[in-house]
């Protein structure tokens, strides 16, 4: 059993504050920003291990932003649902493949995933366009407590066949599914941004539900569920951070050195894999 210092009793919260407000902030959650960081600060740790703590403080990240996002009445429901659907058990399965990965493959799988995300970071750093379904009539109407109302179209199939790959990519890294939730709900099923990042955080919640309930059944989790704790209490706190300095600072800055920070460090977990 891992035992904790003094130094991560007291460092793991202030770190799990700050990487779930980056996380929260540029709308993907903290697992892209954290596991690096674990795998770093743990390097004995096995993959299963990183990849659990890591879907803990993702699932109490989500649900702090989550309760936010259901007083402001911006989650789609409807879609929420689909997704659920088809990620959750897809997320159990993830959560099982991620027991049978070597530490070396882990990183370079992961490096692959944090260049993946650098590059959804810089396209969505772009002005964003609000796309419209051509030759639909709306199916979606979401009134928001203190803002617009929208009116879109969800093409049911295609948010079945999106949802179990977000499911297993979130369980087997455990990043969560932003990095695929997001941009396929933006440019695929082309719902208002506003919506996508909500409606996704909030279909994160029982998806890395799953993935975590899943490793502590097969006992995957003995080694980490203490320093999960620590860096969950600041993860709920860091949430709420994030979602107000979204309205105070310049998104799109943050987005820019995230991404290349990102990409150094992906670059990284490649060549230390190989």
């Amino acid at each position: 059993m891992y035992h904790l210092t003094l130094f991560y009793i007291i460092v793991l919260p202030i770190l799990g504050l700050a990487l779930s407000s980056v996380g929260t902030l540029v709308g993907l959650g903290g697992g892209f920003v954290l596991v690096p960081v674990l795998l770093v600060l743990f390097p004995e740790a096995a993959p299963t291990t990183i990849s659990s703590i890591s879907l803990t403080v993702v699932f109490l990240n989500a649900t702090s932003a989550t309760l936010g996002n259901i007083r402001a009445r911006r989650i789609d429901m409807r879609t929420a649902a689909l997704l659920a659907i088809g990620a959750i058990p897809a997320a159990a399965l993830g959560a099982v493949a991620a027991t049978h990965v070597s530490r070396d493959r882990f990183e370079v799988f992961f490096g692959v995933m944090l260049i993946v995300g650098a590059l959804y970071i810089l396209w969505r750093s772009r002005k964003a366009i609000v796309l419209q379904a051509v030759g639909h009539s709306p199916n979606r109407q979401i009134q928001e407590r203190k803002g617009p109302t929208h009116r879109f179209y969800v093409n049911t199939l295609v948010a079945g066949v999106i949802s179990p790959i977000g499911g297993f990519l979130s369980s087997f890294f455990g990043i969560g599914g932003g990095v695929i939730h997001v941009p396929a709900m933006t440019f695929i099923l082309k719902m208002p941004p506003r919506v996508v990042s909500a409606t996704a955080l909030f279909v994160l919640v029982p998806t890395s539900l799953t993935g975590v309930l899943t490793r502590v059944m097969s006992g995957e989790f003995h080694e980490g569920w203490r320093r999960a704790g620590l860096l969950g209490l600041g993860a709920l706190i860091g949430a709420q951070v994030g979602i107000y300095l979204s309205a105070k600072v310049n998104q799109r800055v943050v987005m820019l050195i995230l991404a290349a920070a990102m990409t150094m460090v992906g670059l990284r977990q490649i060549l230390s894999g190989m």
